[in-house]
């Protein structure tokens, strides 16, 4: 009988570190061609939204293949759709409905860049944002690292301490809202910028040598969450997905910056293929864009596991 799983059945904490180990199998599958990841492709319906479509999976000894689909329609509720087919004999594994999924696949894809470009000894880490993604992210980033504080900011100051409440139960360290971007992210190891913003909130000055960035907000010249000069100043800049950073309508960030070409594909580096932090010295910047076939991968980790 096919599973079919909701954001109620994607509880606990124990499933973002089997999101983290699938995605891990995923990137090193990618790393040798056996990961099956096109960019998204959208279907508009004018002046409603779009249906946007991720298709993908892996092969290998137990070859999987699905996708996700979600919609960008005006309404007050959200939702995505990930199926996962067993490529062997066509057993629809399972469905899943709903929006955690999404939300777990992105923080664990941090999760991942986090455990394979910060520092090992990493401690501390400075949050911008306090939606969804920046708790999943936060999240990832304590299955990975052992940390012993955090600190929040957003715009709305009632959103971030009830955020630093919520994340220092949830997790157990400490976690504290701070006044600003820049009092976030101060002597932070790692920093993560999950935000809505169009226009930079950080910028190099504000950074201490030797820390790591992961931005999951906008990146695209129609507007993005952090400066240009973060990128100038990181020895290393990685991205999930290559492909994905050419398929945007408005060019990606760092198009035309003179860095956009240092960017390495987080699989190559994971593989080995690639150099990763070199020095405890050393800045390192990952750009979350959305690796097409790993919702899959990570729903199917998840069927199997509940």
């Amino acid at each position: 009988m096919t599973k079919i799983l909701k954001d109620e059945h994607l509880v606990g904490s124990g499933l973002m570190a089997v999101a983290i180990d699938a995605l891990e199998t995923a990137f090193l599958a990618r790393a040798g061609n056996r990961l099956i990841s096109p960019p998204r492709h959208h279907v508009s319906f004018p002046d409603r939204g779009d249906l946007v479509f991720t298709v993908g999976g892996i092969l290998g000894e137990k070859p999987l293949a699905g996708f996700r689909v979600y919609e960008t329609f005006d309404g007050v509720e959200h939702s995505q759709i990930v199926a996962v087919w067993s490529a062997d004999d066509a057993t629809l594994k399972g469905i899943v409905l709903g929006e955690r999924l999404g939300s777990l696949r992105t923080g664990a894809i941090g999760g991942l860049a986090i455990r394979h470009l910060s520092a090992p000894d990493a401690r501390t880490v400075g949050i911008l944002g306090s939606g969804a993604q920046a708790r999943t992210q936060l999240a990832a980033a304590a299955t990975v690292r052992k940390l012993d504080r955090a600190r929040v900011y957003s715009r709305d100051a009632k959103k971030r301490t009830a955020f630093a409440a919520e994340m220092q139960q949830a997790l157990g360290i400490e976690v504290e809202p701070a006044g600003s971007a820049s009092e976030a992210v101060d002597d932070a190891d790692i920093v993560i910028c999950a935000t809505t913003s169009q226009t930079p909130i950080i910028h190099a000055r504000d950074m201490k040598p030797g820390m790591h960035v992961n931005t999951v907000g906008p990146k695209t010249h129609q507007g993005y969450e952090l400066g240009l000069d973060i990128a100038d100043v990181a020895a290393v800049i990685a991205t999930d997905s290559p492909e994905q950073t050419r398929a945007y309508a408005s060019p990606f960030f760092l198009a035309g910056s003179g860095n956009e070409h240092r960017m390495a594909d987080l699989a190559d580096i994971i593989a080995g293929k690639a150099a990763g932090r070199g020095s405890p010295e050393d800045t390192t910047l990952f750009c979350s864009v959305g690796l097409a076939g790993t919702e899959v991968v990570v729903a199917s980790a998840i069927l199997d596991s509940l």
